[in-house]
């Protein structure tokens, strides 16, 4: 999955659904499930999310969305393996990349 969102330190729950294709209902009630999601509020109580936020919320729906965990499978499959799954969390999306990168280039050929 890739997200395209700009570099800023906070988004707001609008922008971030839009992002992952998602509505922001989903957004909220991931954030009272996971306890990895904790956007800043402010004083109004919009939600804020930070990059990091943002990284475990694509990490949560890469385990729901593409991977077809149970909510409850996906807490404990965060709660047992975070370092694990990140690392290869961030190795799948690295590869998409390339891939996304080499087919770009065999277009252009």
């Amino acid at each position: 999955m890739n997200i395209d969102l700009p570099e800023k330190r906070y988004y707001g729950i609008g922008e971030v659904a839009k992002a992952f294709g998602v509505n922001t209902s989903l957004i909220r009630f991931w954030e009272k499930e996971f306890d990895a999601l904790k956007p800043k509020k402010n004083a109004k109580g919009n939600r804020k999310f930070t990059p990091q936020d943002i990284k475990n919320l694509q990490l949560i729906y890469h385990l729901v969305k593409e991977r077809g965990f149970t909510l409850e499978g996906a807490k404990t499959h965060l709660k047992e393996n975070k370092q694990k799954t990140l690392n290869n969390f961030d190795i799948i999306q690295k590869l998409e990349r390339v891939k996304t990168e080499l087919a770009k280039i065999k277009d252009q050929l």
